[in-house]
């Protein structure tokens, strides 16, 4: 039997609760201070810890706060103990959320420190949170003295349907893991796939590959497609890559004096065009004699895919514009046809009749 409700435990219950507001304030306003301090450093897990302290450190004051003063209060038992069950749950779940933050966030740090591994990837951080959000639902439970046995088996019966339920998204998220722990692809390389999509990968999560052509618009891939299919990736085993450009000089062009001019073109494209390697060592090679032009392959170095676009647009111009100066003539695609002595026939209009002994319909050549 409980005693009487009196107005010290009233005001004892109040200050309690006082207290754990005004804990709470000063904790958040000191984990704001700390959050723009923690801005100020390059390494990020002082970041991830403090805005987890800042989610669950209030919570937890006001929950002490509110314990304190249920406890001054002339409760029942019963009462007493439902409150702290409702106290704990909630301290929990708080704890919860702040934990599974901090191991995402501590995933992602260590992602994007690391090279080759997937820095913007989600999926490593969607897996990781569900792991920690299940596991702090057991907890729940078991605190609430609900048997946590019963369910780990109707789970593992329950699973199997699920599973086949859900076989392509299974195979997804799978393919997805497969793709990132082999590091064929990461977000940030230039891909091309056998089917024509081609662009930067944005990420990579727990069903599908999202991909950022250089339109600017975002082609989605399902991670099985994206395993199954033949790709290039234009990123790997390094950024830089060699591209080719095709021309032709005309049979009375000096090769020794084109060779020369080109190289000189290559050099100067080189060194003042962004995106192009200044330590490219200029390449010429002629190829065929083709039917009005002697083929030759210059080979130019780029930082990476997208800037081939630019160094072509400017490599060509220049050396356009220098082949005129020093007069090496670009000839154009010419074609001989030889007519035989005989009758050219032209096409008639539909619906008229050629009149007798009209010779407009064939001409003697």
């Amino acid at each position: 039997m409980t005693r009487a409700l009196t107005m010290n435990d009233v005001l004892f219950a109040g200050i309690a609760v006082a207290a754990g507001l005004v804990a709470a304030f000063l904790l958040r306003m000191l984990l704001r201070w700390l959050g723009r301090h923690a801005d100020r450093t390059q390494w990020r897990g002082d970041d991830v810890a403090v805005d987890a302290l800042r989610m669950i450190a209030p919570w937890a004051a006001l929950a002490g706060g509110a314990a304190s003063a249920a406890a001054a209060l002339p409760l029942t038992r019963t009462v007493q103990h439902n409150v702290n069950q409702t106290l704990t749950v909630l301290v929990i779940f708080a704890a919860t959320l702040s934990v599974s933050r901090v191991v995402a966030g501590l995933v992602q740090s260590v992602t994007q420190a690391r090279s080759g591994v997937a820095g913007s990837a989600t999926i490593f951080m969607n897996i990781t949170r569900i792991l920690v959000l299940a596991i702090g639902f057991l907890v729940v439970l078991q605190t609430l003295g609900i048997s946590i046995a019963p369910m780990l088996t109707a789970l593992g019966v329950g699973g199997l349907a699920v599973a086949l339920a859900l076989q392509d998204t299974l195979a997804n998220l799978f393919a997805g893991i497969h793709i990132l722990a082999s590091k064929t692809v990461q977000p940030g390389d230039y891909i091309r796939l056998s089917s024509g999509e081609e662009g930067y990968v944005e990420d990579i999560n727990w069903r599908q590959t999202t991909v950022r052509a250089l339109s600017n618009n975002l082609v989605v891939i399902p991670n099985g497609q994206l395993a199954k299919t033949n790709m290039t990736n234009f990123m790997r085993p390094e950024q830089e890559l060699t591209i080719l450009v095709q021309a032709g000089v005309s049979y009375d062009s000096d090769l020794e004096q084109v060779e020369q001019v080109t190289r000189e073109v290559v050099t100067e494209v080189m060194t003042e065009i962004t995106g192009a390697l200044p330590e490219h060592e200029p390449a010429v090679r002629f190829h065929t004699f083709g039917d009005s032009r002697i083929g030759f392959t210059v080979i130019l170095g780029v930082g990476e895919f997208s800037d081939q676009y630019r160094i072509k647009h400017e490599f060509i111009k220049r050396l356009h514009r220098r082949y005129r100066e020093e007069g090496i003539r670009i000839p154009s695609p010419a074609r001989t046809v030889a007519l035989q002595q005989g009758s050219v026939v032209f096409p008639q209009q539909r619906g008229t009749e050629p009149e007798p002994g009209d010779m407009t319909a064939s001409r003697p050549v």
